[in-house]
């Protein structure tokens, strides 16, 4: 049976553990007809070439980080030793220090590392997306993750204000790529139990009340509607969708109590 990812390639970027959207994008897209290939970068880099056996086919690992020159410079190289192209890009990465500007931090958040969140977690869209163009010449997909920033939640504080900035620049990404065909998308999740979830202090509180108030439930524990969300708009599904977020949350962002 075919996938609705069937001949696409599709970069994955930042992907840790099993436990991560990633690895659960990376996944399904496997199982849709998708070469995938992940990455990472640092210390985690050799824990992420351990989990990527455990997907249905073991994928390339590429090194990346995204806040570095170099490594964006060479990615098209990197990416061209194991595909010819690309027609999608995953865009599975944020950072906050959990100890200075989360957790109701956010009076006190000090600039370098709110500086810090912001460009890994929101500029760092624009990077990923420019350093892939080349390698997108017939067109494709950009897809991020966001958590709705629409509102303030709780012990979120400025990941919140990063996720704001990446949901604005995706928008502007959408207006400056679609002339040459790419798409640009984010899904905005509920909380999960992911390993970024897991570094924000005071964010299972919120896992508490989703599931009370989404109407179609909430498992926060079951990524695959998520990574069902972004293979969706990875594929030729919805080719004339951009500058959107598609919420996989229960319908709780539509909820008004």
């Amino acid at each position: 049976m075919s996938g609705i990812l069937d001949g696409k390639r599709i970069l994955v970027a930042g992907v840790t553990m099993d436990s991560s959207i990633g690895f659960a994008v990376a996944k399904f897209a496997q199982e849709q007809g998708a070469t995938v290939l992940i990455s990472n970068f640092g210390r985690a880099l050799g824990i992420t070439r351990r989990i990527a056996k455990r997907l249905p086919s073991e994928p390339p690992v590429l090194e990346l980080d995204v806040t570095d020159e170099d490594h964006l410079a060479g990615l098209a190289d990197a990416v061209r030793e194991h595909v010819d192209g690309l027609d999608g890009v995953v865009h599975s990465i944020a950072f906050g220090n959990p100890e200075t500007i989360l957790g109701g931090k956010f009076l006190d958040g000090p600039w370098p590392d709110v500086a810090q969140a912001l460009q890994v977690s929101a500029y760092s869209l624009k990077a990923l997306a420019m350093a892939c163009r080349p390698l997108m010449g017939e067109g494709g997909s950009v897809v991020g993750l966001t958590f709705d920033a629409t509102v303030a939640w709780p012990a979120y504080d400025w990941m919140g204000v990063a996720k704001a900035g990446l949901e604005s620049t995706s928008r502007y990404l959408a207006r400056d790529l679609g002339p040459q065909g790419i798409r640009c998308n984010l899904v905005s999740a509920g909380p999960l139990k992911s390993l970024a979830a897991k570094a924000i202090p005071g964010f299972e509180n919120l896992e508490s009340m989703w599931s009370d108030r989404a109407p179609l439930g909430w498992a926060e524990t079951d990524l695959e509607p998520t990574a069902r969300g972004v293979c969706a708009l990875l594929s030729d599904l919805f080719p004339a969708t951009t500058g959107e977020i598609v919420h996989v949350d229960g319908g709780y962002h539509a909820m008004g109590a």
